[in-house]
């Protein structure tokens, strides 16, 4: 009697490893897609218009997703991972106050301003779930400065609970104002846009610092806590 071999738990996961990793990066592959048909067709785009810059059938596209709901997720996703990285200046401050506030404005408005097709797809096709990882994105960046107004007014001595809805409130407010400029972009260019929520932003942030003790110089470098901690134990 011959016995069949089982193949090793170790060949098994092999094969199972190789393949799961074929099928994200197939995925992958799709999602890129997706966001060319997306910028080709706009936010409407078709599943059909998918496939075919994909260059497959539509049955291929969901042999790699359970629906169309699971696609507009794996956008979603990947609009966030795209939008975490172009606001590098907000998770990594350096500069001066008003370069770094420039940078972080510019980042958003230009972003919003040059994905706007992929920006509606993800807020209105692909429903509360796009709703909530935009969301996501606005809460981590408000809750970072959050952490940096904080941190800095607690140094200085100040009001720290002002840290909070300052960042909110800040992050809200540019995010609104883009968006209604892209409603209407005629009243204005988009770097007259910029230099306006520049200045504004400037006044948020040094009349939140001011009263909380620190004053902040626009055009001197941003000194480090532990800068700032140093000289108040020098005094």
């Amino acid at each position: 009697m011959t016995v069949k071999r089982r193949p090793t738990p170790a060949r098994a996961d092999g094969r199972a490893t190789r393949w799961a990793g074929q099928r994200e990066r197939r995925r992958k592959e799709f999602v890129d897609a997706a966001l060319a048909a997306i910028t080709e067709h706009g936010p409407d785009v078709s599943t059909q218009q998918i496939a075919d810059k994909a260059g497959v059938p539509r049955t291929r596209l969901y042999r790699h997703f359970s629906g169309k709901a699971d696609l507009a997720s794996a956008i979603a996703e990947r609009v966030i991972e795209q939008v975490v990285v172009e606001l590098d200046p907000v998770w990594n401050p350096r500069g001066t106050p008003m370069e770094m506030i420039e940078l972080a404005v510019r980042t958003h408005v230009t972003w919003m301003a040059e994905h706007e097709a992929i920006y509606q797809y993800v807020i209105n096709v692909s429903g509360a779930a796009g709703v909530s990882a935009y969301h996501d994105v606005k809460v981590a960046v408000s809750g970072h400065i959050a952490a940096l107004f904080r941190e800095y007014l607690q140094v200085a001595g100040g009001d720290t609970t002002a840290a909070e809805p300052a960042a909110y409130g800040l992050v809200g407010f540019v995010d609104a104002a883009t968006n209604r400029w892209l409603e209407n972009p005629t009243e204005q260019t988009r770097e007259e846009l910029i230099r306006k929520l520049v200045d504004w932003a400037w006044l948020l942030i040094s009349d939140t610092a001011a009263k909380g003790g620190l004053k902040l110089d626009p055009d001197q470098r941003l000194p480090t806590t532990e800068e700032l901690r140093a000289r108040r134990t020098e005094r």
